[in-house]
C-alpha cells in the first residue's frame, strides 16, 4: 500500500493541502461563535471568510493548472487568506477572545498551510500536471 506521498494526485482532494484546510474549518467556526455579539459582523466574518478561502482558491488553482500563471494567481490569494488567518488569531488572541494555546494550534496550522502551499507553487510543472508528491 502507497502511503501519502506516493499516491497518485488524481483531483484536488487527493492534495494534503486541501484536506488540512478543510479539516480547520469546523473548529475555526466553532471558535467565532463563543465571539462576542458585536464582533458577529466583523471579526467573526473575516474569519469565517479567509477560513473558507483557503481550500477553495487551492480548488481554484487545481482546476486551472495548465496555466501557471493562474494556478500560480489562485495559490497565491489562497496563501495570502492563510496569513490572514494568522493575523486574525492574533487579533482573537490580543482581545481574550480565546486563550493563547487555542490560538497558537490554530495558528501552527495555518502557517503550515503556507508553507505547503509555497511549496505546491514552487513545484509546479510546466505541463500542467501536479507535482509528483502530495503536497
Amino acid at each position: 500500500m502507497l502511503d501519502d506521498a506516493k499516491k497518485p494526485i488524481r483531483g484536488y482532494k487527493d492534495l494534503r493541502v486541501y484536506q488540512r484546510s478543510m479539516d480547520l474549518l469546523a473548529p475555526i467556526h466553532q471558535l467565532v461563535l463563543t465571539f462576542p455579539e458585536y464582533e458577529r459582523f466583523a471579526l467573526a466574518d473575516q474569519m469565517r471568510r479567509a477560513s473558507r478561502s483557503v481550500p477553495t482558491n487551492i480548488v481554484e488553482s487545481y482546476s486551472r493548472r495548465s496555466s501557471a500563471k493562474e494556478f500560480k494567481h489562485f495559490l497565491g490569494i489562497s496563501m495570502g487568506s492563510a496569513n490572514e488567518m494568522v493575523v486574525h488569531l492574533e487579533i482573537t488572541r490580543r482581545l481574550g477572545y480565546a486563550t493563547y494555546e487555542t490560538c497558537a494550534t490554530f495558528v501552527e496550522e495555518y502557517d503550515a498551510i503556507g508553507r505547503q502551499i509555497h511549496m505546491l507553487i514552487a513545484r509546479w510543472r510546466s505541463d500542467g500536471r501536479p507535482p509528483t508528491s502530495n503536497l
